[in-house]
C-alpha cells in the first residue's frame, strides 16, 4: 500500500509556500548559474527528467517501533544541489518517537497530513517549546535546534511532510551522536554526572 493520502494539490501548495521561505533566507550558498550540473554530465544533454523524481511513489505504510523518514535531498535528487531546498516524508506508527535530533544546515517546516502529533524544540537558552499538532497544522523548527516528534495514539499512524531550507540539511541524532560515536565512558560519565553502569546501559540501547 502506497502513501496515497498526500494529494498532488498538497504537494504543489506546500512547495510554493516553502519556496517563498527559501527566497527570503536559504542556508545554502548562492550559485552563479541557473542550476548546478553534476560532474561528468554535459548540460546540453539534460532534459526535464533531470528536474523530476519518483522517489516517493512507492513509499510503503510504516510499521514498527520508530518513526520513519524518507528524505529527498541533493544526495538522492541531484537537481536540488545549490537550490537551497529539500523535502521529506515522515510516518509515525502508533506510540512511536522521532528521537531528539537537529539539522545543522537547514530549518524545517513540518506539515501534518494525517493524525495528531506532539512536537517540541529546545532553544539556546534551554527553553522547551511544545505543541500538539492536528491535520493541516504547520510547525517551524529553526536551523540547528534540537527537536523531537512523538505520536501518542495507540492505533493511528501519523503522516507528515517536511520542507527544509537547504538541499542537504544534515541530521544529528543525539542518542547516536552521544553514545555510538566512540566518546569515552569517562567523558560521558562526567558530562552527565551519572554512574559508569548508567552510561553502559545507554550505550546498549
Amino acid at each position: 500500500m502506497t502513501y496515497s493520502t498526500v494529494s498532488g494539490a498538497l504537494f504543489v501548495a506546500f512547495s510554493l509556500f516553502l519556496h517563498n521561505i527559501v527566497l527570503v533566507s536559504a542556508s545554502d550558498p548562492d550559485i552563479v548559474a541557473d542550476f548546478m550540473v553534476p560532474a561528468g554530465i554535459n548540460a546540453s544533454s539534460l532534459d526535464g527528467s533531470f528536474f523530476s523524481s519518483s522517489l516517493l511513489r512507492q513509499v510503503q505504510i510504516a510499521e514498527g517501533t520508530a518513526a520513519t523518514v524518507t528524505p529527498v535531498n541533493s544526495k538522492v535528487f541531484p537537481a536540488l544541489e545549490g537550490l537551497g531546498v529539500s523535502f521529506a516524508m515522515l510516518q509515525y506508527p502508533p506510540e512511536t518517537l522521532n528521537a531528539l535530533h537537529s539539522h545543522p544546515r537547514g530549518s524545517e517546516l513540518l506539515y501534518i497530513v494525517q493524525g495528531v502529533l506532539d512536537v517540541g524544540l529546545i532553544d539556546s537558552t534551554n527553553k522547551l517549546f511544545t505543541q500538539t499538532l492536528h491535520e493541516g497544522d504547520l510547525f517551524a523548527f529553526p536551523k540547528g535546534l534540537v527537536h523531537f516528534q512523538i505520536n501518542w495514539d495507540r492505533n493511528q499512524t501519523v503522516k507528515a511532510v517536511a520542507g527544509f531550507s537547504s538541499s542537504n540539511p544534515g541530521l544529528i541524532r543525539l542518542p547516536t551522536n552521544l553514545f555510538k560515536s566512540g566518546i569515552s565512558d569517562d567523558v560521558l560519565q562526567k558530562s552527565f554526572r551519572v554512574s559508569a553502569d548508567a552510561i553502559k546501559s545507554l550505550k546498549g540501547l
